[in-house]
């Protein structure tokens, strides 16, 4: 199958909001209660034979070290942290197109929401402490 009937016919399924923007390119929003109480944005998007996701995990927040998120990155699989200028943290992940079917595209999305929610747990533990 094809990978963009393979994003096309997982995002038909999806309980959350998909879309298709462009050609191979996609959007779906994780509803907030199972993306830590705001909603998840992601972008998938194929090109150069890989299918690549992102989300913005966590706007800016004092409590959150970037330098944690390069150690994580040393443990996850499939998913890495990065931090933008602004100090937003998103999430990535990358498949190779001739790894991908429905099953691959479903593990590399709830390994993706998995770091986001992690990120999100993170800062909002990192804020407690810091209010005692």
């Amino acid at each position: 199958m094809a990978a963009t009937n393979v994003v096309d016919s997982y995002l038909d399924g999806f309980a959350g909001e998909g879309r298709r923007v462009a050609d191979g390119e996609w959007g779906l929003t994780v509803p907030p209660e199972a993306a830590g109480g705001w909603p998840l944005d992601i972008g998938l998007r194929l090109s150069d034979g890989m299918l690549r996701a992102q989300a913005p995990a966590a706007p800016f927040d004092e409590e959150i070290d970037p330098w944690m998120l390069l150690w994580w990155n040393r443990q996850t699989r499939y998913v890495r942290f990065a931090c933008s200028r602004s100090r937003e943290v998103w999430v990535h992940a990358d498949l190779p197109v001739t790894a991908l079917d429905e099953r691959a595209l479903d593990r590399l999305l709830g390994l993706l929401v998995e770091g986001a929610l992690a990120v999100r747990d993170y800062a909002a533990r990192r804020r407690s402490r810091s209010a005692r």
